[in-house]
């Protein structure tokens, strides 16, 4: 599919970033609605208050009551990275403010489904008094009245879209229920969890509950800031101070042993590490136990305070994670070969099915496929290798069309074609009977004509523009690095200008290196792109995207392109 290029526009002028900060940076962060110093100021103290958020008085109120009486507490999570962070900043949480009963269960996806299943419930032992969910919950209708058919107490701690019906709780704390007073939507599961605990040290606070001093929250930060980026929700003001919050106790080396080990497995540099690390490294190796296994390796791995155990269940995951990439490796060829000429035909809507697959990785073909043909995506597989009459499914979206939204279109007008589904505007799951693929497919791709406009069909790359002759440097990447955190919503600067190849060789079998000549003052610059050879040699003359990053070779840093794509440019 062809990649239009369009360079971001700023949203104002910038004021009063003083000398110290490149004019790049300054135009950078204009393009992004930044034009001044304040609105980068991430400090802890301009967080949003906790008491802002729907619920929440509820959910402090018999938590505190748990704590004093002792009850039993059990966190329910989600079997993805949001998830497992969320639970770990759950328990070691409660544990901070004094509970002293506090475990947790993660279903597992073959075996109980999604959230806080009816089946999930059935298997608690002992009872729990009191059951607190992670990043899911708000859709559990069945579940949650399993759980008070046993006399379970439960609070609810979500972020996804409510349907048309809640749970019938004790509390829900999630900001995006309707008329919800939070001024941010963005939370993640973790955050909502980090929001969570900071109402109720307050509501202790008032109480007299911590004598000479209190449990400093901020500890958990690294958590908060692995299962944001991980989960891939903007990053607003808010949770950019969350995440940035996080990698500086990580940079600092106060991160929990389990992260420390997950960074050393992934080879990254922990005094550097930033939001795309956590994002393609970190994140990845704990999420593959959710797709693979059991989620409760990731959580046992961030609870451990022992060093050892940690890397031990760090090196587990990183096996998992690789065995996940290649078995996603097989799936998404296979689905290429499913969806040949796709792009240029009828479907605008594509759902994909192979009996083969697997449940726990069909999300990750979506998004591969999603990004390819630049239309939204679903990936079913059966439910597990005993049920192959039922299919789960998980989808990815484009810009311009929201995949919940339209799940719900679907559902509306094909009562109980979808069995269950839930999620965001870009990312959603399903589950359904086999027999109702055809008919779902079908109403899928009818949904997204109806929706997308055509416009929204074509591939954007945006860029920051040019970078000025002589702009290569080394000071200015260190500056785009540490000006983040960059994430979804406020994207990585990316550049875009012409060079000539100077030079190249492959790496591996399907890298390039290459020395780029600016034609403006023929300077060269390094650079290096990714899964780009494919037996071609690069254009002569060319125009690159590129991020300007760093290249630490035996502790000696330089500045080096990270081409994201390129195309042939006429002399």
């Amino acid at each position: 599919m062809r990649l239009e290029l369009r360079r971001r526009a700023t949203q104002g002028e910038p004021v009063g970033w003083g000398m110290g900060v490149h004019p790049v940076l300054q135009r950078v962060y204009a393009a992004r609605g930044v034009l001044g110093p304040a609105q980068v100021e991430h400090r802890l103290k301009r967080l949003l208050s906790p008491h802002e958020l729907g619920g929440m008085a509820a959910a402090v109120g018999l938590l505190a009551e748990a704590i004093r009486d002792d009850w039993s507490i059990l966190i329910a999570g989600d079997y993805d990275c949001d998830g497992a962070t969320g639970v770990a900043v759950a328990v070691r949480g409660l544990r901070m403010l004094g509970a002293r009963k506090v475990d947790y269960v993660v279903p597992n996806r073959f075996i109980h489904g999604y959230g806080l299943t009816p089946a999930l419930v059935a298997s608690l032992q002992p009872t729990p008094q009191l059951l607190v969910t992670v990043d899911n919950g708000v859709a559990s209708v069945a579940g949650v009245a399993a759980a008070s058919e046993r006399g379970i107490r439960v609070i609810v701690t979500d972020h996804h879209l409510p349907g048309e019906q809640l749970p019938a709780c004790d509390a829900i704390v999630n900001p995006n229920l309707v008329g919800d007073p939070f001024p941010s939507k963005m939370l993640a599961g973790v955050g909502v969890m980090f929001y969570l605990l900071l109402g109720l040290r307050a509501k202790l606070r008032e109480q007299g509950a911590f004598g000479q001093g209190e449990p400093d929250l901020s500890a958990l930060l690294d958590l908060v800031a692995l299962g944001t980026v991980a989960d891939l929700v903007p990053l607003d003001f808010n949770n950019r101070v969350l995440v940035e919050a996080g990698l500086q106790r990580i940079r600092q080396g106060r991160a929990c042993a389990g992260i420390h080990a997950l960074i050393e497995v992934g080879k990254r540099s922990r005094a550097t590490l930033c939001s795309s690390d956590l994002g393609f490294s970190v994140g990845p190796r704990l999420n593959a136990a959710g797709r693979l296994e059991d989620m409760r390796l990731g959580v046992e791995c961030l609870l451990a305070d022992d060093p050892a155990q940690a890397r031990r269940h760090a090196e587990r995951l990183d096996a998992i994670n690789r065995e996940r990439r290649e078995l996603q490796a097989s799936m998404v060829a296979e689905a290429e070969l499913m969806v040949v000429g796709v792009a240029s035909i009828e479907a605008v809507g594509v759902a994909l099915y192979e009996a083969s697959w697997h449940a726990g990785v069909v999300g990750l073909v979506a998004s591969k496929l999603k990004e390819r043909l630049h239309r939204p995506v679903i990936a079913f597989a059966s439910a597990s290798e005993d049920d192959v009459e039922h299919l789960r499914g998980s989808g990815r979206s484009i810009p311009g069309f929201h995949l919940r939204d339209a799940l719900a279109m679907i559902d509306a007008r094909h009562p109980g074609l979808i069995e269950r589904f839930g999620g965001h505007a870009m990312a959603a799951g399903l589950s359904m009977k086999a027999a109702n693929y055809p008919r779902f497919a079908a109403a899928f791709d009818e949904v997204a004509r109806e929706m997308i406009e055509p416009e929204h069909l074509q591939a954007v790359l945006h860029t920051d523009g040019e970078l000025p002759s002589g702009g290569f440097t080394l000071e200015l990447a260190r500056q785009l690095r540490d000006a983040g955190p960059w994430g979804q919503a406020f994207p990585e600067p990316l550049f875009d200008n012409v060079f000539e190849c100077a030079s190249w060789k492959v790496m591996g079998e399907t890298h390039l290196r290459l020395q780029l000549r600016d034609p403006r003052d023929g300077a060269l610059q390094e650079a290096v792109m990714f899964n780009a050879y494919h037996g071609q040699p690069p254009p002569q003359r060319m125009r690159a995207v590129y991020e300007l990053g760093i290249n630490d070779w035996q502790g000696r840093e330089s500045a080096r392109l990270l081409l994201r794509h390129m195309e042939p440019v006429a002399d």
